[in-house]
């Protein structure tokens, strides 16, 4: 099972599960927020106290920062598998650059109270939503 862990407060974390979910036809993201039983559990198991990251969680083994994103987009639809090329920058550019740009999400995309509540179709792929 593939697991993203997302900032579920925050709009770009919520917008880009969104966007994977729209690209993901076969259905190969489960998703949690940080902030919900599971995701809190699985930051405790892995050691993530400390990260501003999408997390993915594949075969218990963690991606974070941009490795998560290379990971992400090689299992999307059609076009986008190609930006999985970018595995090929080197990880200390990339990782910097995602990091700079999630120091700035809330201040750039804003955040919300709650965490987003999938409709009913999407509510089996939101692992724990009722915490």
């Amino acid at each position: 099972m593939k697991i993203i862990l997302f900032d579920g407060v925050c709009n770009l974390c919520n917008g880009s599960v969104q966007f994977i979910i729209k690209h993901d036809s076969k259905s190969v993201f489960y998703f949690t927020s940080q902030q919900s039983k599971l995701g809190k559990k699985l930051i405790k198991k892995y050691r993530l106290e400390q990260f501003d990251s999408i997390v993915l969680v594949s075969d218990n083994r963690v991606y974070l920062y941009s490795d998560a994103i290379v990971e992400i987009v090689k299992e999307l639809d059609s076009g986008l598998k190609h930006l999985y090329v970018f595995r090929f920058v080197p990880k200390t550019l990339r990782d910097k650059l995602y990091k700079l740009f999630a120091k700035y999400r809330y201040t750039i995309f804003g955040k919300k109270e709650y965490c987003m509540i999938p409709s009913k179709k999407l509510q089996k792929r939101f692992l724990h939503i009722h915490d």
